[in-house]
């Protein structure tokens, strides 16, 4: 029989009780954890996920009410009010466990309990504990709110929406190239919700924002022991996306020794944690986006190209801002709304003069910089008057009013995006940074 892939947690005083139960359930499920001190249980829950927890009643040598479990119960519940909770407990205790069920357990176990029964309890509320989560997925997408505008009166964005349309429903790898800024994030959500899987996880991994050192445990997770600070065992992010869509942004700085790794992931559809030889099935749609020339990279031997030809079933190539002039007026609307709800500045308009004035302007930093444009603009202007307040880049990259280190600093990025084009990977060359560095930079000065 085949274990269930799921987490128990067994919550006992007495050591005799931990260790009969969990070999039991051992048997019938991945992961049994005991733990003989109640108040252990909510930093345990913090850092583990568990889909159910076998609970005692009593603590406390003589004191023998009940009311040790049911506090404890309504303390679980308060972390994690769907988590099924068993109360076990002994004949006496009967009527207490049975108003105990009333107020939110999901069964009860009699001392010394059957071992059958046992396990049926336990299997039921893992399935209950799945259900509730699924439920809570739905829920929580069916409320998020239209965050983004995938409008457009650009005959190249048509092209690229419809290519999105055609290729949503099914279950293709997608490849999406474009500078920064273009806004890869939101056509990968997009394609994302008009999937079969939108109801399910939505797992956004960027890898410029993670360290080389850290990429594997992040993306596979690890057994505990498997390094010096693994002190538990940890479900990677690609793992916690399991029945949605992974989008791996910036897959062309994922270090050679792991594109290994992940292209017999997507081959195979199978993982293993760091430090540990079981396998586990996976499904996921995965999207990938890049601002990279991956042909290059393939040419220099810094991407595998059987990875490359892997994750481009479907390319699509997103235009940068400047090449959808059509589109400025339309997004700039769309973000002075957001903004003027946001801070609260209902009579500011945007004029034809100040239109004019966002598409007479290149935006290298595409709808990125667009929108943190809009949104400084209306926190800084009067009330019934917008003050546009756009990018100096000529003269500002031109002129160094002093010798301000971060000043002079700010510059150089600015003129190495500029003279890139936006393409991060070859502006971190140019100014003898890593990818990660550059990103932490541009951050930092707002870009």
């Amino acid at each position: 029989m085949r274990k269930k892939e799921a987490h128990i947690l067994i919550v006992d005083d007495e050591e005799d009780i931990l260790f009969s139960a969990r070999v039991w359930l051992k048997k019938f499920f991945s992961e049994v954890s005991c733990l003989s001190k109640p108040a252990q249980i909510l930093k345990f829950m913090t850092e583990n996920q568990v889909d159910a927890v076998v609970l005692d009643m009593n603590f406390r040598k003589g004191f023998e009410s009940g009311q040790d479990g049911l506090y404890w119960m309504n303390e679980i519940k308060t972390l994690d009010p769907n988590l099924p909770i068993i109360l076990m407990t002994a004949y006496g205790e009967v009527e207490l466990a049975v108003e105990a069920l009333k107020n939110g357990a999901s069964d009860f176990i009699l001392k010394p309990w059957n071992n059958e029964k046992l396990y049926a309890s336990v299997n039921l509320a893992v399935d209950i504990s799945r259900k509730n989560r699924k439920l809570s997925q739905w829920v929580n997408v069916n409320q998020k709110s239209n965050q983004y505008q995938l409008e457009t009166y650009s005959s190249k964005m048509k092209e690229v929406l419809e290519q999105l349309r055609k290729v949503a429903p099914t279950e293709a790898n997608v490849l999406l190239l474009g500078e920064n800024g273009t806004g890869k994030y939101v056509l990968a959500e997009s394609i994302h919700e008009q999937s079969e899987r939108k109801n399910q996880p939505f797992v956004h991994i960027d890898l410029g924002s993670i360290s080389e050192g850290l990429f594997e445990s992040e993306l596979f997770g690890y057994k505990k022991g498997a390094f010096t600070d693994a002190h538990q065992d940890y479900a990677g992010k690609i793992e916690n996306a399991q029945n949605g869509t992974v989008f791996l942004d910036e897959i062309g700085n994922l270090p050679v020794h792991l594109q290994t790794k992940l292209l017999s992931l997507i081959q195979n559809r199978k993982l293993s944690r760091l430090g540990e030889s079981k396998e586990r099935l996976l499904d996921v749609r995965f999207i990938f986006a890049t601002n990279e020339n991956l042909k290059k990279a393939v040419a220099e031997n810094r991407f595998r190209q059987d990875l490359y030809y892997r994750i481009n079933t479907v390319e699509i190539q997103i235009p940068a801002l400047r090449e959808r002039p059509e589109d400025i007026g339309l997004l700039a609307h769309y973000f002075l709304d957001r903004y003027k709800q946001k801070y609260h500045q209902p009579n500011l308009e945007l004029t034809d003069d100040l239109l004019l004035t966002l598409e007479n302007y290149p935006w290298p930093g595409n709808i990125r910089e667009l929108d943190h444009c809009l949104e400084r603009s209306v926190i800084l202007s009067n009330d019934n008057h917008l003050q546009l307040l756009m990018p100096k880049h000529e003269e500002y990259e031109n002129t160094i009013v002093n010798l301000n280190i971060e000043e002079m600093e700010e510059v150089l990025i600015k003129k190495a995006l500029k003279k890139h084009m936006g393409n991060i990977s070859s502006a971190a060359e140019d100014l003898g940074l890593s990818r990660a560095a550059l990103y932490r930079r541009m951050e930092k000065f707002g870009l």
